[in-house]
Formats: C-alpha cells, sequence, structure tokens
C-alpha cells in the first residue's frame, strides 16, 4: 500500500503539470477518482438542479461507489499517466 500511496501522490503532482488541459469528461473522471482514493464513497446528497457543476461532480463520483480505494488510486494512476503521453 505504501507503494501505492507514493505513486497516488506523484500522480496528484503530475496532473498539476499536464501539458494540455484535459476535456471536461476526463476532468470529472479525475476529480471522482481522487474522491474515492481519499474519501470512499459519496456520503453527499444530490444536489440541486440548479447547480449543474455541482450534480456532475457528484454524479461522477457516486458512479465510482463500491470501488476500492486501492482501484481507484490505480485507476487515478493509470488516466494520468495516460494524459501525459
Amino acid at each position: 500500500m505504501n507503494e501505492l500511496m507514493a505513486r497516488f501522490e506523484q500522480a496528484v503532482q503530475d496532473s498539476r503539470l499536464l501539458s494540455k488541459k484535459p476535456d471536461n469528461g476526463t476532468l470529472l473522471q479525475i476529480y471522482a477518482l481522487y474522491k474515492q482514493a481519499t474519501l470512499g464513497n459519496n456520503p453527499n446528497k444530490r444536489p440541486s438542479f440548479t447547480d449543474t457543476l455541482a450534480r456532475l461532480k457528484h454524479d461522477a463520483w457516486k458512479g465510482l461507489e463500491g470501488t476500492t480505494t486501492q482501484q481507484a488510486m490505480q485507476n487515478y494512476i493509470d488516466l494520468i499517466e495516460s494524459l501525459k503521453n
């Protein structure tokens, strides 16, 4: 787990240095994977329909419900690595 955590933390750093900004769908994936990896399942109520971005973020994170911390970290690492190329 320590090695995975170190690789995850490096991927978080790398995500801030990407040469090209990812599209909105990919940004939502990055957000959701980060939240699932660091906080686990989304415990929050779905935001109001008037707050579109908050709903999109909520739904992306909620879609990962049941994903383990380790799997979310690995998926985050893999996604950031794919964006670095």
